[in-house]
């Protein structure tokens, strides 16, 4: 139990610190998306790991978190950078697990851009939406 409550104060810290070296180009969904997978990668952990749900709980939220967040930037990254230069956008997390296509589709009536996002993890397209970037 002692070695559990040590890893998840470590881990807290490491957290803490490096979040604190975060810039304001990150979007602020880029924290949803970590919080949504933590919490999901949380409960994940837990349910697999039977022998110790503890450790499950907190290696499965941090590695949630870290996906989930990646996912949430560069999605809003390729948006953003389609909606400016009006050209398509392909972003991919640096261990190819997962990909942002981003393209232009169009202006809204208050001016605003749409932009078309098709998001793939294993090269499988997982969600296909429509974003309006003001």
């Amino acid at each position: 139990m002692r070695k559990v409550i040590a890893l998840t104060v470590a881990l807290s810290l490491v957290t803490l610190t490096l979040g604190a070296c975060a810039t304001d180009s990150m979007s602020p969904r880029t924290g949803q998306g970590a919080a949504v997978g933590g919490g999901l990668g949380a409960v994940a952990g837990a349910l697999i790991d039977k022998n110790n749900r503890w450790r499950g709980a907190v290696l499965g939220g941090v590695i949630g978190a870290v996906a989930g967040g990646t996912l949430t930037e560069i999605s809003a990254r390729a948006g953003r950078e389609a909606a400016q230069t009006g050209k398509p956008v392909q972003y991919e997390s640096t261990d190819g697990f997962q990909r942002v296509e981003a393209e232009p589709a169009g202006t809204t009536t208050s001016g605003c851009k749409q932009v078309r996002e098709r998001i793939y993890q294993e090269g499988k397209l997982v969600r296909e939406q429509t974003r309006e970037i003001c």
